[in-house]
């Protein structure tokens, strides 16, 4: 039994994105035996969330996967020494291996029950009574508005920690005519390409996301959509490469060249190369910001690991053209520091910040090659997704309640948030000048 136990809690880990020699051998075991095949499971479940459907076989499959692991790895071991409660436990013996298995669960981008969530909540009571919270605060108390500004709503003359307004600065949501112009070139170079990166009639562009948990979720709903759409050009292979728990720092050059392979695992599934991708929607974030400091100490140490995996990405993806990104969504409602406010508030001047360093001619940034090597696209922004809470957004009025996200206040909800971030996707690349052209069907297509 504790065998059993022990192995659950591994193929955890491997599910997180932590690939194990060890466990494939004690899974193969397990095979044999009849039991779950849980690297079959891991690879079904790869499958669903890059947005791929399952067969009736798969789906059940990865169910009862799931069923074996809620039972046998997702409960208080029963293997913990047995200890006299401390005074302090008397309202309940909070199982503090238990809750961490829960929050890898929801650092990993998976939905918890009810009951998983209502414990998660009880332990994070518990610690903060008890004194045992380290490092920096979690989040404030949850709020339905933090006051804030949207960045897009702010204007040349409104200050943020010193910053302006605008998405592109001085109060302007729109490319300046220099970055305007060199999108036009870019646009201009984006065509279907065969599987080596050549021009065909019948090849593909690949739109490709990167980033992590928020990113794959709600990427992987919007695929469900442009795929349905009747108006995005089938030469369009859109393919979600975002993936739970990998933060800004995974995707850098210090990060987990594991976790690029697995992007690549999805451009194969996918039936793409590398060579085919020629624009990705960026949406990073940093584990616990506030371990790096104030802004704009903490916007600073992201925007290192971003521009680290544009280089990245530029490598990889030799064909790739723009960069589309965006910032998180508001986070006023999060109970935990994984990423609350005003972290995720203050991301989108990471992004801005990006995007006005290329315009300078920042070297690590460059897009053109008579300015010297080539090591980033261009970067445009995408959808701007943050909006104070229940304070509608000017423009376009979004809003975001407590529904819109899950229990934890930070990761979209399954059933409003990810559709909320997916249609704003989907709007921006269907209307975009900047994107729409690629996007849609052309004349002939129609």
């Amino acid at each position: 039994m504790k065998r059993k136990i022990g192995l659950a809690i591994l193929c955890m880990v491997l599910a997180a994105g932590r690939i194990s020699a060890v466990c494939s051998t004690a899974r193969a075991a397990d095979d044999q035996s009849g039991e779950t095949n849980w690297n079959r499971a891991q690879q079904l479940y790869q499958k669903s969330q890059s947005g791929q459907a399952l067969t009736p076989e798969e789906n059940a499959y990865l169910e009862r996967a799931k069923e074996v692991r809620r039972k046998n790895a997702m409960k208080a071991p029963s293997y913990a020494p047995a200890v006299t409660a401390p005074a302090s436990a008397e309202q309940g013996q909070i199982d503090w291996e238990y809750a961490r298995q829960l929050m890898q669960k929801f650092r990993s981008g998976q939905t918890l029950t009810a009951e998983e969530t209502a414990y998660l909540d009880k332990a994070r009571r518990a610690k903060g009574q008890a004194g045992m919270q380290k490092g920096p605060a979690a989040a404030s108390n949850p709020t339905t508005s933090t006051g804030l500004i949207p960045l897009d709503e702010m204007t040349a003359k409104a200050r943020y920690k010193g910053e302006d307004g605008g998405l592109y600065g001085g109060g302007e949501n729109v490319p300046p005519a220099s970055q305007q112009q060199a999108a036009r070139k870019e646009l201009a170079k984006i065509v279907p390409l065969d599987a080596e990166g050549k021009p065909a009639k019948d090849g593909k562009i690949v739109l490709l996301s990167i980033g992590m948990s928020n990113t794959t979720q709600e990427f992987s709903k919007f695929k469900e959509l442009a795929d349905k759409d009747p108006d995005k050009s089938p030469l369009v292979v859109v393919v979600d490469g975002a993936q739970g728990g990998q933060d800004a720092a995974r995707w850098s050059e210090k990060g987990s060249p594991a976790t690029w392979e697995t992007a690549d695992q999805r451009l194969k599934a996918a039936g793409v190369t590398a060579q085919q991708v020629q624009a990705v929607w960026m949406k990073h974030a940093r584990i616990n910001p506030a371990a790096y400091g104030a802004f704009p100490a903490h916007g600073e140490e992201l925007k290192g690991h971003i521009v680290s995996s544009l280089n990245l990405a530029r490598k990889r993806y030799p064909n790739l053209r723009i960069a589309y990104l965006s910032s998180r969504i508001y986070a006023g409602y999060a109970m935990t520091p994984l990423n609350p406010e005003p972290y995720a508030y203050e991301s989108a001047f990471v992004v801005r910040r990006l995007i006005l360093d290329q315009i300078k001619g920042e070297p690590k940034l460059n897009y053109d090659p008579s300015r010297g090597e080539v090591v980033a696209p261009l970067l445009l922004w995408g959808p701007s997704l943050w909006a104070d809470g229940l304070k509608p957004r000017k423009s376009d009025g979004l809003i975001w309640k407590r529904e819109d996200l899950a229990g934890d206040g930070t990761h979209p909800s399954p059933a409003s948030g990810r559709l909320k971030v997916a249609q704003l996707l989907l709007t921006f690349f269907k209307t975009d000048p900047n994107a729409r052209g690629w996007f849609l069907k052309s004349s002939a297509e129609k």
